[in-house]
């Protein structure tokens, strides 16, 4: 099927409905619209969004937030989609790449709470909600006192379950409450020392069909390559070590000049063994210099007693 766009036909931009994603898809609009391009939505309400009572691991991984939006692409009704990057599977679909990485947002966890400044405010037992395998372990080091309790639905959901008083506390992604203006419940932003970060947190990420070179060249004034190539040294950590939202792994990398240097976590969701972290640099100018230094660093979670996915664990 031949679904190139001549010039004068607009750019379709396949979104989720919720509004973060919405806000995401007329962010990217509005950068494109400065560029001269006609630019439309496409709301779509994917499997992620429709199933709320089971942890994603359990029920397939954050795919289930973009594979309507790559059929979108498939069958030419939409053109790209625009993704929080720590949601996009560390393998694309054959056919798909990522075209474009946008300057990144906060990368670290807020803590969010109507009674509690911060995590050492909680009383013990205290209820936190959150259903990444990551943000459990590295609260769990911290305190293991706390309950941990799943905590799934869009981003107003999450607030409107802690203030229907289901939590004493949630962790959320600094990024979502600040895009959409909800600076105020933030308590406290994580040291990234103490909540390490997802892959790709703060990060956009815009994908298309691997054949239209013509939207990949659209999108090369958007693209920031710092934050490229940290998220894919990020990303080459978890992909190393087969990572998704089933296992308990946290990657971020931070610019010290030209080194990047790139700290991983990995916790043990039985708490058997002690949470494992290892930190590297390098100095990186390429997305391969960047990937290298992400598979080095699973190299050493793996050597330090971390446990890939495809050794039984997840």
């Amino acid at each position: 099927m031949n679904t190139a766009t001549s010039p004068a036909s607009p750019i379709v931009i396949a979104t989720r409905e919720s509004r973060l994603a919405l806000w995401q898809a007329e962010h990217v609009q509005a950068r494109l619209q400065r560029l001269g391009h006609a630019v439309e939505l496409l709301g779509m309400t994917t499997k992620g969004d429709q199933i709320l009572d089971r942890s994603l691991s359990k029920v397939g991984g954050k795919g289930l937030f973009v594979k309507e939006l790559e059929v979108a692409l498939e069958e030419g009704r939409a053109h790209i989609a625009v993704h929080s990057l720590k949601d996009v599977p560390m393998e694309l679909p054959e056919g798909f790449v990522l075209a474009c990485v946008m300057e990144r947002e906060d990368p670290r966890d807020a803590f969010v709470s109507p009674h509690y400044a911060t995590l050492a405010d909680l009383p013990r037992g205290a209820t936190v909600g959150t259903s990444s395998l990551r943000r459990q372990v590295l609260l769990q080091a911290q305190r293991p006192d706390l309950k941990i309790a799943p905590l799934r639905g869009n981003l107003d959901t999450r607030l409107r379950k802690l203030d229907e008083g289901h939590y004493d506390a949630i962790v959320l992604a600094a990024a979502g409450l600040k895009r959409l203006g909800l600076d105020e419940r933030i308590r406290c932003a994580f040291e990234t020392e103490d909540m390490l970060p997802a892959a790709g947190q703060g990060a956009l990420g815009i994908e298309v069909r691997a054949d239209r070179t013509d939207l990949i060249a659209a999108l090369a004034p958007l693209v920031h390559q710092p934050t490229w190539l940290v998220v894919a040294a990020e990303r080459a950590v978890s992909r190393s070590m087969g990572g998704s939202c089933s296992m308990p792994l946290a990657a971020h990398g931070v610019w010290h000049g030209d080194e990047l240097h790139l700290q991983a976590a990995w916790g043990d969701l039985d708490g058997q063994l002690a949470l494992v972290q290892v930190d590297d640099h390098a100095k990186v100018a390429t997305l391969a210099e960047a990937e290298a230094l992400g598979e080095a660093v699973a190299a050493q979670l793996r050597a330090s007693g971390a446990r890939t996915a495809t050794a039984g664990h997840s």
